[in-house]
């Protein structure tokens, strides 16, 4: 039986670690306490890529994102394509829409970067109201574009995710790629799951979406792999006021 500060013998005589709540035996079991590993300077610094390490990071990820938007008013996400060339429709539809909510009352947040988001941010900032960029760190990103009055740049998508729905009231969805349908189809799971109270969600461009909207009823609803009221989570609209107002509405009631 062990008396000592060391480790404890385990039913069958085999030692065991604990470490705050995890427990090591046999050949997990690793050398040095905790408390040596934090104060032992020599060595490599790999720790900091590791999985504990990480959990502080996430940690502080979210209590950075949580303290700067804490204040915001009422709120709308705007997604869409980075690759929305300035000057386009597209474009110019977006400066339309993140003017109009400004307008409307509601702050315009977006994930910082160009394109449809630039075009957002853009019509919020000239509208004087605040103008939010949720940036990512991605090896082919640009940083924030200069219309956002208020940023935040994430490492992690989750956390940003988490970010995009807590401090939003709707979602209006512009033409865009991978990222746009990702974040739009997580927002309808919410919204369909009930993890999030209801709130609108704005398709802009009836002719882009239309292929999606016709497999969605032609064969996820059609063939029972979702019901026929999910269709009705979102709205879909080519009209920049006609969105506005379907989006701060409901996000009001």
């Amino acid at each position: 039986m062990n008396h000592g500060t060391g480790s404890p013998e385990t039913p069958r005589g085999r030692r065991e670690q604990r470490r705050g709540p995890v427990v090591r035996r046999h050949g997990q079991m690793q050398a040095g306490t905790t408390d040596q590993h934090l104060l032992d300077t020599r060595g490599t610094a790999d720790w900091v890529h590791e999985d504990p390490f990480r959990v502080l990071r996430i940690q502080s990820e979210f209590v950075e994102g949580f303290g700067a938007l804490a204040e915001l008013p009422p709120a709308i996400s705007v997604f869409g394509s980075a690759r929305t060339k300035p000057g386009s429709p597209e474009y110019e539809s977006g400066v339309a829409i993140g003017r109009g909510l400004v307008e409307a009352g509601f702050a315009v947040i977006t994930g910082g970067g160009p394109g449809a988001m630039e075009a957002a941010n853009r019509g919020a900032m000239e509208a004087g109201g605040i103008s939010v960029g949720l940036g990512i760190e991605l090896p082919f990103e640009q940083g924030l574009n200069p219309y956002v009055n208020l940023g935040v740049d994430f490492r992690y998508f989750f956390v940003r995710k988490t970010m995009f729905v807590k401090y939003a009231s709707g979602f209006v969805v512009l033409p865009g790629g991978m990222g746009t349908l990702d974040e739009l189809f997580e927002a309808l799971t919410l919204v369909q799951t009930k993890k999030v109270t209801r709130f609108p969600i704005v398709l802009f461009g009836t002719a882009y979406w239309k292929g999606l909207l016709d497999w969605l009823e032609g064969t996820l609803v059609a063939e029972g792999k979702a019901g026929a009221a999910d269709l009705q989570l979102f709205h879909v609209t080519d009209d920049v006021d006609e969105a506005i107002t379907l989006v701060t509405k409901e996000a009001g009631t």
